[in-house]
């Protein structure tokens, strides 16, 4: 018919028209669905912090400190070198315990783990209950940073001048 919209015509062939997608205050489209759909894209996410929370439970609850409770590290064990993961349950464990200054001493690029981690968990929860990927493409020069600094943790702590950073 001319001069009728189609909304109009669907009405005249007995549909009601579809529902005009409602928008978010900046233009974003809102996420599809309610709670339920929230709460499923929440499970990952929560999956992931609840395995992290039971192993620094179980990190805290079993003293690294005491002989007997884990494996020790293989590189030590077999060198006498310390790598940069060594003191990373001692770490953990004080960290738990609330003794940050403890946590530093044992092992300082692991807190700042803890701490990344955190940070990382809590801006994927955020994506995830608006319904968008978290996305982390770290650009080369900060990996070939990070791997640097990791090397220079673990070569300094096994220098006679590096004893205050070991665990």
């Amino acid at each position: 018919m001319p001069g009728v919209n189609a909304d109009s015509q669907r009405v005249v062939q007995g549909r009601t028209p579809l529902p005009r997608p409602r928008c978010a205050p900046e233009g974003r489209p809102r996420p599809e669905g309610g709670t339920r759909a929230v709460l499923g894209r929440l499970v990952v996410p929560g999956a992931v912090l609840a395995a992290v929370a039971g192993a620094f439970a179980y990190v805290g609850a079993v003293d690294p400190n005491q002989p007997g409770h884990y494996p020790a590290c293989p590189l030590l064990r077999c060198t006498g070198l310390y790598c940069p993961g060594c003191g990373g349950l001692r770490s953990a464990h004080a960290f738990v315990h609330g003794d940050l200054l403890t946590a530093l001493r044992d092992n300082a690029p692991a807190v700042a783990g803890y701490l990344a981690f955190a940070v990382l968990w809590a801006l994927w929860a955020v994506r995830s209950i608006r319904g968008r990927p978290l996305r982390i493409e770290p650009r080369p020069v900060h990996l070939w940073t990070l791997g640097i600094l990791f090397a220079a943790f673990a070569v300094v702590r096994n220098l006679p001048f590096g004893g205050w950073l070991h665990p």
